[in-house]
């Protein structure tokens, strides 16, 4: 049975994926900042027969990561199936981002990766196998307006993944992302309330060749394909989970 840790894995996303893979088998890591969110994925998990535990850690933080990946791997074993969740989006137009603005979303959404990727692979590399699934976004690849620092950091994810995928493909390890539209997490759906999104809610559906917004378990079942033995010669590639809205 393989493990896998989820990073985000308290909400949206994060919590369905956690579910998704604890569903296919897999023992899960639930990472998160928030504890009471992570505990609550992971009790969840165990009340339906899986295996998980909850761990919390500031994915920038790199101290607090390798003791979070200590205490998964003291449980469960290697991580042998990463999933870099953890993110932050902020709205703000380019011209009104200062610099602790631009810091932070770029330490979460670009520093936090490296950091967990860095601390996990070793597991990975001992085993000869590993799947690693990173979350970037649509404003990465068609651009969005009043989001310049997010989808920085999100073009960033997808450059790593592809380096990733080249510099680890012989060591047994494929490296994949996925990049959602709106979906409807608990943070879109603040961002809907508080009328932050670039565009009315709407307006960004409507164009949508799929008329309606994402759901968290349909992320989560690009994710679980990514993790499968399925996609053993699948790496370095992005699937939009975004009703079609890019190419």
């Amino acid at each position: 049975m393989r493990t896998a840790l989820v990073t985000g894995g308290g909400a949206g996303i994060g919590e369905a994926t956690c579910h998704r893979l604890a569903r296919d088998g897999m023992k899960v890591g639930v990472l998160g900042r928030r504890i009471e969110n992570v505990n609550a994925v992971a009790d969840a998990i165990i009340e339906a027969g899986g295996e998980a535990i909850a761990v919390k850690a500031d994915v920038a933080n790199r101290e607090a990561v390798e003791q979070a990946v200590a205490q998964v791997r003291a449980a469960f074993g290697p991580i042998t199936v990463l999933v870099n969740n953890a993110g932050v989006e902020e709205f703000t137009p380019f011209e009104q981002i200062d610099d602790a603005a631009w810091d932070h979303v770029l330490e979460v959404n670009l520093k936090g990766l490296y950091i967990v990727t860095q601390t996990v692979v070793p597991d990975m590399e001992a085993a000869g196998w590993g799947r690693i699934v990173n979350l970037t976004g649509l404003g990465a690849q068609i651009g969005a307006a009043n989001m310049v620092h997010y989808t920085a950091s999100k073009g960033g994810v997808m450059a790593i993944t592809r380096s990733l995928a080249v510099e680890l493909g012989r060591k047994g390890i494929t490296v994949n992302a996925i990049s959602p539209g709106l979906v409807l997490t608990p943070m879109a759906q603040r961002a809907i309330d508080a009328n932050l999104l670039p565009f009315a809610y709407e307006q960004i559906v409507a164009n949508y060749p799929i008329p309606r917004v994402g759901q968290p378990h349909e992320a989560a079942a690009a994710i679980a394909y990514f993790v499968s033995e399925d996609a053993s010669f699948t790496t370095g590639q992005v699937i939009g989970v975004n009703g079609g809205s890019c190419p």
